[in-house]
């Protein structure tokens, strides 16, 4: 499920470093973690929808391995984000 732009503009704007920033871990965590937050709340709704549960547990995975290089990099962003974001750690 896509993210609308408005929305998508506003999450980069939030969690860029810099004017051009698009492509960090922390506006891709960002980001898959919208998605991941819409791809939930469709499940509650369709719960044999077992594509879409897929398609879930990727967006978790790959968030999952955005987060363990960004503890591994940059500890203190780390918090930061996750306390931002609410992502139970």
């Amino acid at each position: 499920m896509p993210i609308e732009k408005p929305k998508k503009q506003e999450l980069i704007k939030e969690f860029q470093e810099h004017q051009k920033d698009t492509g960090s871990p922390e506006v891709q965590i960002a980001l898959l973690t919208e998605r991941i937050n819409a791809s939930t709340q469709h499940l509650k709704t369709f719960t044999k929808d077992f594509s879409a549960r897929r398609g879930l547990l990727k967006m978790v995975g790959k968030r999952r391995r955005l987060l363990d290089y960004l503890k591994k990099k940059e500890p203190e962003s780390y918090q930061k984000l996750i306390k931002k974001l609410k992502i139970r750690k």
